[in-house]
């Protein structure tokens, strides 16, 4: 099968080529350092060319406003209409679990617009809502001085391994047309400032963790479950403390620009 996988050397992108690859798939990884900009368009025609599905792995560069906005609106709208005009037959776009109730951030508005230019698509899609990744936790760890407490949420989590995800999105990309919106999450639920102070302990960072339900995330406020997905979603098998385990102190992956998922 011939797949392109936009946002192909990211976190998540890299993942999902690395497992399509290794079944024997046909698999582009296009990126801007491979010459294709969704934002702009270039690049895209050429690269889409012969494509039977594509997987959207890419993110904003920023999460601010406008540019955030801008930046999924145009992008997926290119994307999409290149795909219609390659006349690919499933486009895979990837967003957050608890979107559609996160519209206090700049970042969810954003995504939001880009979940219904997926919806409504002229071509087959699928939605794809995936949980935070282990692998991002350490971006919810804010700046402050030495002893000065942490406030963080908390609502509850379902969390999974970046290699998951990557898996789960690579059967999605060669199984049966799933269409609509599918959910990913991990295997167990968090109290998200637990999880984070865990993470804290890891990268030596002492300072106090206070679970304040006033807390926000990226802008946003959260009920108990807005970071849960339903009972249908597919299920991630890496447990936090097993991932955690496979790390030391300084070791954790860093990880350039802010982002929720990849």
């Amino acid at each position: 099968m011939n797949i392109v996988v936009i946002g192909g050397h990211g976190l998540i992108g890299s993942r999902v080529v690395e497992r399509l690859r290794d079944a024997g798939h046909q698999v582009t990884a296009a990126s801007r350092r491979t010459g294709v900009d969704t934002l702009t368009g270039v690049g895209l025609a050429e690269t889409l060319a012969g494509a039977e599905v594509v997987v959207d792995a890419s993110n904003a560069p920023s999460f601010d406003a406008p540019a955030v906005g801008d930046f999924f609106q145009r992008s997926t709208a290119n994307l999409l209409a290149a795909c219609a005009q390659a006349g690919v037959r499933h486009f895979i776009a990837l967003s957050v679990v608890g979107t559609p109730y996160l519209q206090g951030s700049d970042y969810f508005r954003a995504k939001a617009v880009q979940e219904q230019l997926v919806l409504h698509a002229r071509l087959p899609a699928t939605l794809v809502r995936a949980t935070q990744c282990f692998e991002f936790m350490a971006q919810l760890i804010p700046p402050g001085a030495e002893r000065e407490p942490v406030r963080l949420p908390v609502a509850l989590v379902q969390p999974l391994a970046a290699d998951d995800l990557g898996e789960a999105l690579g059967r999605l990309a060669t199984g049966p047309l799933p269409g609509g919106v599918v959910e990913i999450g991990g295997p167990q639920r968090h109290r998200l400032f637990e999880l984070v102070e865990w993470v804290m302990y890891f990268h030596q960072d002492d300072r106090p963790v206070v679970g304040d339900r006033e807390a926000r995330y990226y802008g946003a406020a959260l009920k108990e479950l807005t970071l849960t997905p339903g009972a249908q979603a597919i299920t991630g098998t890496t447990r936090f403390a097993d991932w955690l385990g496979r790390h030391t102190a300084g070791q954790l992956p860093q990880v350039n620009q802010p982002d929720p998922l990849r």
